[in-house]
């Protein structure tokens, strides 16, 4: 077999996976929306009878795999076209939006919104540079843009910073998700830079805490625990992160980490990064909406629309984001007919921006339904929100959030109808006698 041929044949063997993965994502999808129909929807009785099909199996029967098919082929295209991504702020993400606009548009009836917000963009003008001093031997690092031969790497929305001098280093204990590591520190991480290992918590956490103790800049490094978590990888500390930053390889932090647990090695860093100054981007978020069914009481379901600047994101959010389309074509098609009866309760379909990036789109939907008076609008408006983020990973693995394990600070109402749901794939997937895994409810 020649290397294109063996290429081509990987590539098709791969995109069947997806979509056999995007298929049972599909299948759960649609089930668990006939579950929460059942629940929460009353289906107007003279146009059902006793032994007709349900809602929710007449829905996940409509489905066609062929759209979805369609809808992540488009994803792919768009991202080959524009630099093998469709990421936030590029054009391969508005012709994203406008693919799932024009979409709606043309095969539902549906009420489409579009609701913008800013995000800051992010640039450099010139490669940081990484230089340390342990025992007065100094050391430059290497950095570039190929990863695999990288010491370091720059972090996205990294403040600016260029160190005249050596700037002491302080590791952090344990991998730095608590303020008892970043208090345990020694030298203290007031007006060091710190260093601290991948793990645990989100890189925005790490970034949080630094930025609570004062440090001058932050370093983060790969764990090593694999062949992929040695080399530094491409991460935003997010939005709401004003601290210089970079990531470094795992030999590297390692180094510079054993180095600065003990104090008599005099360990320091000197950091130059040279960020561009740059606009606001406006970035888009899609919401359509069934035109019957109570305002007051929505379904929500939800999906980013954005991919990562490194791939095309077929997975990682096409398979949700064409989950949602073809979830939200099929019902349009169904509230057409005579037969199939409108729901009591309003649908939501939503494409979220900016998930990559920090979780924007959606933090800022939740902002704005917090603060608005406007009925369908309101927070209080929404009965359950479905998330539909990577359904097509191939690893054929059927795990069930488990409602139970919700982070403490989840508000004590949301949690009846968190386990609620979980009970709901629990009990759908045993009637299947299909084996299923609980995992934590960790926000993920």
């Amino acid at each position: 077999m020649s290397e294109q041929a063996e290429h081509s044949s990987i590539s098709n063997r791969s995109l069947k996976l997806i979509i056999a993965g995007i298929a049972a994502g599909i299948v759960i999808t649609i089930t668990i929306l006939g579950l929460a129909i059942a629940i929460f929807v009353k289906i107007n009785s003279s146009s059902t009878s006793d032994n007709s099909p349900s809602a929710g199996s007449l829905l996940g029967d409509s489905i066609r795999i062929e759209e979805l098919m369609d809808h992540l082929k488009e994803f792919q295209r768009i991202a080959t076209a524009n630099n093998g991504n469709r990421a936030v702020s590029t054009l391969g993400f508005n012709q994203t939006l406008d693919y799932i606009r024009d979409t709606l548009a043309i095969n539902t009836d549906f009420v489409v919104s579009n609701k913008y917000f800013p995000i800051r963009q992010f640039g450099l003008n010139s490669d940081p540079i990484l230089t340390s001093s342990i025992n007065g031997v100094d050391k430059t690092y290497i950095y570039s843009k190929n990863l695999a031969t990288a010491d370091f790497y720059h972090i996205d929305f990294s403040t600016a910073v260029d160190f005249s001098a050596f700037v002491p280093l302080t590791a952090i204990p344990n991998v730095g998700c608590s303020d008892s590591d970043w208090k345990n520190a020694n030298p203290p991480p007031n007006g060091s830079v710190a260093i601290v290992k991948r793990g645990i918590c989100a890189f925005p956490d790490k970034g949080a805490l630094a930025a609570k103790y004062n440090v001058t800049a932050l370093l983060i490094y790969n764990d090593g625990a694999s062949p992929d978590r040695v080399s530094p990888i491409a991460i935003a500390l997010g939005q709401e992160s004003f601290l210089p930053a970079l990531f470094l390889s795992f030999p590297v932090g390692q180094e510079l980490a054993n180095a600065a647990l003990n104090i008599s090695n005099n360990a320091g860093v000197r950091l130059a990064i040279n960020v561009k100054e740059l606009p606001l981007s406006p970035v888009g978020n899609i919401c359509a909406d069934t035109p019957t069914g109570d305002a007051n009481q929505t379904i929500i379901i939800g999906s980013h629309s954005d991919s990562v600047p490194a791939g095309p994101g077929i997975n990682d959010n096409g398979s949700g984001s064409a989950a949602n389309l073809g979830l939200a074509v099929a019902l349009a098609r169904l509230f057409k007919t005579s037969t199939y009866a409108k729901y009591k309760y309003r649908v939501r379909f939503c494409w979220w921006g900016a998930e990559e990036v920090g979780l924007l789109g959606s933090d800022d939907h939740v902002k704005q339904a917090k603060i608005s008076t406007v009925v369908g609008e309101r927070l209080s408006d929404y009965l359950v929100n479905l998330n539909y983020d990577m359904l097509g990973s191939p690893n054929y693995i059927f795990g069930i959030y488990d409602g139970k394990t919700a982070n403490s600070d989840t508000p004590v109402t949301a949690l009846p109808g968190s386990n609620k749901m979980t009970a709901l794939y629990r009990q759908w997937f045993d009637e299947q006698n299909l084996p299923w895994n609980y995992t934590d409810f960790s926000g993920r």
